[in-house]
């Protein structure tokens, strides 16, 4: 009777990892790793995620043929592994036609020592972060896999997400793959990040459970490659449509789930399918507080990847004393510890005391070391040498740069004497409307706040401070000023924060127009204004540090318009 049993049921095990892009050797040992894991757990298969063995996304890389043989080469080690127990990862596979790309986005399927199928990607997203149809070529056949008594359908992340009334491809590999009587899905994926994502993600995969009534293998990857985080948060549904297991977000995890014969799981039901949300994408207007625990953890996981994959391990920032470079200094104290991170304090004969004092109280409170240095002199010096130049011509933003790019040059040559890695405090909402010193307090190697309007800033803040007062209350409370000429307030150049983060985000995130925007409610002159800002100062965004990835629509890869355009400008 035990051996029927055995015969009625797979054991199926999902391996959520952090991959390090080209580090073969590195991913290799992590994958064996886990098969050996799923050994002892007595899975019958261990399914992995999108491109792991190369690690995702490797774009330019994959143009390299020494890049390609050395995925085979791993592949090769890890099928050696796959002896008593099924394999799916992900690496490029050779286009053997000779037509179109020479390379697929692939899955590869090991058993027995030896790769036994090869399944290609069929939808290459092309938009957003994502350039799949640069590299790879999309799948010319679609078949199961055979393998103990099942019958595998096996898609790669976007092969998924083809559903709904307006599809973006004209393919669906499901629709294929459901012909040849399959009795469960597996996807691997590597499905980034943001703010909203979690529940559409899960309304996806319901939605492909529901359509083909199949239960859903989902096995997503996490860790931060440059600006891209990726979060986990991989599922398994029952093929009623609940959700039987989810892998927690922004770290790695192992699970085994037994899968019985009737399709059913051995495993609790965490939410039924009546309960899984079927959120819409985009909210309709910013919500600064939506899901900010993620974005914390994002990133402090964007914080952590991008210094520990770079070989990097101490930070360095100018604290100001205001919000930014607040909620900067104690998610790099979080992330890399406080130890690693030193405040540097460059006030100028325009910075407040309270200012400075805010900046001290910060980091006692968070027990990082920390320097003042002020910048008086050499703003002097600058002013002297420039004043055959400069002669008697007002007070002008050309000083108020000044200030800024000294402060720059200071972060940088303590960077440079001691291996500091500068993280810049630059927000959205300044990014956003240009309002910022290039060379100056927009350098850096990294922008941690970079894809967050000012109004999430906050937000970061009061959740910093949830169980304890670890950012001044004052820093918090006061008004945001740059303090680069007596009274400066961000006001001063700026709409209130409330309304311009609003108008932002409409043009942004939600691609709207100005009379889209305008129908809205918003002023009229405000919404002219801040557009020609924003597309106005393409040319600053472009010179930029890589940015953390938090929301739909970030600055950088994610976001191409012509620096040179008239449009709005």
């Amino acid at each position: 009777m035990l051996k029927v049993q055995e015969l009625c049921t797979m054991k199926i095990c999902l391996a959520q990892q952090n991959y390090h892009i080209g580090n073969f050797e590195y991913n290799t040992a992590k994958i064996i790793e886990a098969i050996e894991a799923a050994k002892k757990q007595g899975a019958d298969l261990i399914l992995f995620t999108e491109m792991c063995v190369c690690g995702y996304p490797a774009r330019d890389f994959v143009e390299f043929n020494d890049f390609i043989n050395k995925s085979y080469a791993a592949i090769d080690v890890i099928k050696q592994h796959a002896d008593t127990i099924g394999v799916l990862v992900g690496g490029p596979a050779r286009n053997t036609t000779h037509k179109g790309k020479s390379l697929f986005n692939a899955a590869f399927f090991l058993y027995e020592q030896e790769v036994k199928a090869e399944i290609h990607k069929t939808l290459l997203p092309t938009y957003d972060v994502f350039d799949e149809y640069r590299y790879f070529e999309p799948s010319y056949e679609w078949k199961v896999i055979l393998f103990k008594g099942k019958k595998l359908a096996v898609t790669i992340c976007e092969d998924i997400w083809n559903l709904g009334d307006n599809p973006l491809y004209r393919i669906c590999p499901m629709d294929e793959l459901i012909k040849q009587g399959p009795d469960l899905m597996l996807n691997l994926s590597a499905s980034p990040f943001d703010y909203t994502h979690d529940e559409d993600r899960k309304a996806v995969i319901k939605s492909n459970v529901l359509k083909y009534k199949l239960p859903m293998f989902y096995c997503n990857a996490v860790g931060s490659q440059t600006e891209v985080v990726f979060d986990g948060a991989s599922l398994i549904f029952d093929k009623q449509g609940n959700l039987c297991k989810a892998l927690p977000m922004f770290g790695e995890a192992i699970e085994t789930v037994v899968l019985n014969d009737d399709g059913s799981l051995d495993a609790p039901i965490l939410e039924p399918a009546s309960r899984v949300p079927d959120k819409e994408l985009n909210p309709a207007t910013l919500e600064p507080e939506l899901n900010i625990a993620q974005v914390y953890d994002a990133l402090i996981l964007g914080i952590r990847d991008y210094f520990g994959k770079m070989g990097f391990s101490k930070a360095i920032l100018g604290s100001s004393g205001g919000i930014d470079s607040a909620v900067t200094l104690a998610l790099a104290c979080d992330a890399l510890g406080a130890e690693n991170v030193r405040a540097i304090l460059m006030p100028s004969p325009y910075s407040t005391e309270h200012s400075v004092d805010d900046a001290v109280q910060l980091s006692k409170n968070l027990g990082n070391p920390y320097d003042i240095i002020r910048i008086d002199e050499v703003f002097q010096a600058f002013t002297h040498t420039l004043n055959p130049i400069f002669k008697n011509l007002p007070f002008s933003l050309a000083e108020e740069n000044i200030q800024s790019r000294s402060r720059g040059n200071l972060l940088m040559a303590i960077a440079n004497k001691f291996g500091y890695i500068l993280l810049n405090t630059s927000n959205k909402s300044e990014l956003a409307t240009g309002y910022g010193t290039l060379y100056g307090d927009m350098a850096g190697g990294l922008g941690v706040l970079g894809d967050c309007y000012k109004l999430q800033v906050y937000a970061l803040a009061h959740y910093i401070n949830r169980n304890k007062e670890t950012i001044p209350q004052n820093i918090i409370t006061k008004a945001p000023s740059a303090e680069l000429r007596p009274n400066q307030k961000d006001s001063d150049s700026l709409p209130d924060y409330a309304v311009l983060d609003q108008v932002l985000y409409q043009y942004i995130e939600r691609r709207m127009g100005p009379s889209e925007i305008k129908d809205m409610g918003f002023d009229q002159a405000l919404v002219d204004r801040t557009l020609k800002m924003v597309n106005s100062n393409e040319y600053k965004r472009n010179q930029f540090c890589p940015i953390i990835r938090i929301s739909p629509k970030a600055f950088g890869v994610g976001r191409r318009v012509p620096i040179v355009g008239k449009y709005l400008n």
